[in-house]
C-alpha cells in the first residue's frame, strides 16, 4: 500500500512563509495608521478624523497580549507533549 509522504520541511517552510506574510501585512497596516495619525496632527482640518484615528490606534496597536496566550495560540504547549 502506498503511504502518503509527509514532508515536514515543506510544511514548516509554508507555515513560516504564511507567518512572515501576515507579520509584514500587519506591520504595513500599523505604519499606515501611524502616518495617517501624524498627518491628522499636522492638519487642523482633520480634527474629527484625528479623534477617530486616536481611538483606532489605542484599540488596535497599543494592546497588550500575554506571552502565554501567544504560546497557547501557536500550540506550543501541545507540541511539547508530543516531543
Amino acid at each position: 500500500m502506498n503511504q502518503p509522504y509527509c514532508n515536514d520541511q515543506a510544511y514548516i517552510a509554508e507555515a513560516w512563509h504564511l507567518d512572515e506574510d501576515y507579520i509584514g501585512q500587519m506591520a504595513r497596516l500599523a505604519y499606515f495608521k501611524i502616518n495617517s495619525y501624524k498627518l491628522a496632527l499636522i492638519k487642523a482640518s482633520f480634527c474629527k478624523t484625528r479623534d477617530e484615528l486616536t481611538d483606532n490606534i489605542k484599540s488596535t496597536l497599543l494592546n497588550y497580549t500575554s506571552p502565554t496566550i501567544i504560546l497557547a495560540d501557536l500550540a506550543f504547549f501541545q507540541s511539547e507533549i508530543d516531543n
